[in-house]
C-alpha cells in the first residue's frame, strides 16, 4: 500500500522534501503540491515529474488539498507561524501532518496539537532531521544503553552567519509574528538534540538574547541559554547569526561520568570526540560536511513517518517530543525579557517578545 500524501509550501526547505519522497516513492504517492505562488507550485510539481514520471496536482489553496478524499498526510513547509493553523486545520480534516520546525510559537498551541492529535488518532510528525544523522544516532545508542553512566551536562553551539540577503528573501524571516531570531529558526535543531539527549524534561531556564549586527530585523542574533533538567543535568546553549563570513560550526557535547562525546561540522555531521572506556575513537570521525546545513535526514525521517503511519505507531519525532525544544526557546525568551529564572510549566508566546528591545 502507498501513502497518498500532499506538499504544501514550495519555498526554501521544500528541495529537502523532494528529495525524500523520491528516496521513499516505494512508500507514498505525491498526488499534490500547493503553494500560494503558483509558480513555485509549478515549479516543484515540475520537478517530481521528472523524478517520478507522475505529475502531482498544482493548488493555490491548502483548504482545497485538505478537501481531496485521497490525502493520506500533508507535509507542510510554509513559515514557521503558520504551522499552528495549517496542523490544525490538517488534523480537522481527519489527515496525518508532518510538519516542519517549529511545531507552534506559543506554549498553548503546542498544547493544543498534541490534544488533538491524539483524540483524533492521527499522527503529528515533526522535522528535527538531525536526529536521524548517522553521528546522532551512534551518540544515542550510547544514551540509551547507559554507556555514559550519570550524565552531568551538554553543550550546543550554533554559530552560523545570516545576512540581509536571507531576510529580504521573504518577509515573514526575523518576525516575532512569524518566525523568531536565531534561537527558535536556526538553532532550534540543536536545542532538540541537546534536550533529547539529557532527558526531555526541562525544569527551568535562564536566558539571555541580543541583536548585535542586525538592526533591520526586531529578533535576536545571538542567544544564550541554560537549562536545568528534573534528572539534575545541566544544558548550556550558545546561539549566533553573527559569524564572519559564512557557517562555522554546529557542535552538540555530551558529558557524562563514564563517556564524552562532541559531535560536530557544518550541522553535528561527524564525531570530534568519542571517550568510553577502551574506546577512543569512531567510524564517523571522517564523514564529509553535507552541501547545505539541512543534511540529509528527511529521506529516513519520511520513511519513519510513513512506518508510523503503517504500523499505527508513534512517528520517531512526534508533537510532544518536538514541543520540548520549542518550550525551552520560548523560556530563553521570556528569561531574557523578565531577567530572571522561567519554571517549567509556564505559558508564552513569540508575540509576547514584540516589545523586547535590546
Amino acid at each position: 500500500m502507498k501513502l497518498r500524501m500532499a506538499l504544501v509550501g514550495c519555498g526554501r526547505i521544500s528541495s529537502k522534501h523532494v528529495e525524500a519522497i523520491e528516496k521513499n516513492s516505494r512508500m507514498l504517492e505525491p498526488v499534490a503540491v500547493c503553494d500560494i505562488i503558483e509558480e513555485r507550485a509549478q515549479k516543484t510539481a515540475d520537478v517530481i515529474e521528472k523524478k517520478l514520471g507522475r505529475r502531482p496536482e498544482v493548488f493555490t489553496s491548502y483548504v482545497d488539498v485538505l478537501r481531496r478524499t485521497d490525502v493520506d498526510f500533508v507535509s507542510i513547509a510554509t513559515p514557521s507561524g503558520l504551522h499552528y493553523e495549517m496542523t490544525m486545520q490538517a488534523l480537522e480534516f481527519g489527515k496525518h501532518v508532518l510538519v516542519e520546525k517549529p511545531l507552534a510559537l506559543d506554549t498553548r498551541h503546542l498544547k493544543e496539537i498534541v490534544e488533538t492529535s491524539k483524540r483524533k488518532k492521527l499522527k503529528v510528525g515533526v522535522c528535527h532531521q538531525n536526529r536521524f544523522n548517522p553521528p546522532i544516532q551512534e551518540l544515542r545508542k550510547k544514551i540509551e544503553d547507559g554507556s555514559f553512566g550519570r550524565l552531568f551536562h551538554g553543550t550546543v553551539s550554533v554559530r552560523w552567519n545570516r545576512n540581509e540577503s536571507y531576510y529580504k528573501q521573504d518577509a515573514w524571516r526575523g518576525t516575532w509574528e512569524h518566525d523568531g531570531g536565531v534561537l527558535m529558526n536556526q538553532s532550534i535543531h540543536g536545542i532538540d538534540l541537546l534536550q533529547w539527549m539529557l532527558g526531555e524534561k526541562p525544569k527551568r531556564v535562564l536566558g539571555l538574547i541580543k541583536n548585535m549586527n542586525h538592526p533591520y530585523i526586531p529578533v535576536e542574533d545571538l542567544g544564550i541559554g541554560i537549562v536545568e533538567f528534573e534528572s539534575g543535568c545541566v544544558g548550556i546553549i550558545e546561539t549566533t547569526s553573527n559569524v564572519f563570513d559564512r557557517n562555522l560550526e554546529e557542535v552538540l557535547t555530551i558529558f557524562g561520568e563514564r563517556g564524552t562525546v562532541k559531535v560536530g561540522g557544518l550541522a553535528v555531521n561527524k564525531i570530534l570526540v568519542w571517550r568510553f572506556p577502551n574506546e577512543e575513537a569512531h567510524p564517523f570521525m571522517n564523514l564529509p560536511d553535507p552541501e547545505t546545513v539541512y543534511g540529509h535526514g528527511h529521506v529516513p525521517l519520511y520513511e519513519d513517518f510513513c512506518r508510523a503511519i503503517l504500523e499505527d505507531r508513534k512517528p520517531y519525532i512526534d508533537a510532544q517530543s518536538a514541543s520540548k525544544a520549542v518550550e525551552i526557546v520560548l523560556a530563553i525568551y521570556r528569561s531574557s525579557l523578565e531577567k530572571k529564572w522561567v519554571e517549567f510549566p509556564f505559558e508564552f508566546s513569540t508575540l509576547d517578545m514584540k516589545e523586547w528591545k535590546s
